[in-house]
């Protein structure tokens, strides 16, 4: 039986169990992600400020009024995980912002591996030229699903 890497406990409060080497992992991927929306010209970051209009003036004043909002929020809850990756239990706000970090790596290396839901895992090779990076998407996936159920 697979191991989980979090447990819920009495309080709401939520175990880690992660090895040292995910935890690693996880801090260099938000730091990564943290200066690429530092950045804000990477196509890969589509998915986390996406199209609200489809008149540019009114797309223009939608982002003037949230955009700083929304990085601001997206980066709170990357420096928060890469801040508690090294530790034994999180919070249920703590949780709340790892599941946000988690998603947004997601959607951003899902993005930038054009993945889409007809991805066929089945004939993942191991040795493609991008099995290092979908590897890395299916392990944050796995642990996005992980958190939920035990935040649930």
């Amino acid at each position: 039986m697979e191991e989980t890497r979090f447990r819920r406990m009495p309080g709401g409060r939520i175990e880690l169990r992660l090895p040292a080497h995910e935890r690693e992992l996880l801090v260099e991927l938000t730091a990564e992600l943290g200066t690429m929306l530092d950045e804000q010209g990477d196509p890969a970051l589509r998915r986390l400020f996406p199209a609200a209009h489809e008149d540019a003036e009114l797309e223009r004043e939608f982002r003037e009024l949230t955009h700083g909002q929304l990085r601001t929020g997206r980066e709170q809850a990357l420096q928060l995980l890469a801040d508690t990756a090294g530790r034994d239990e999180l919070s249920a706000e703590e949780a709340d912002a790892w599941l946000r970090a988690l998603n947004d790596a997601r959607l951003v290396l899902g993005t930038k591996l054009d993945v889409t839901d007809d991805l066929d895992w089945a004939s993942f090779d191991p040795e493609g030229p991008q099995a290092v990076e979908l590897s890395v998407y299916a392990y944050l996936s796995w642990l996005q699903e992980q958190l939920v159920e035990a935040a649930a």
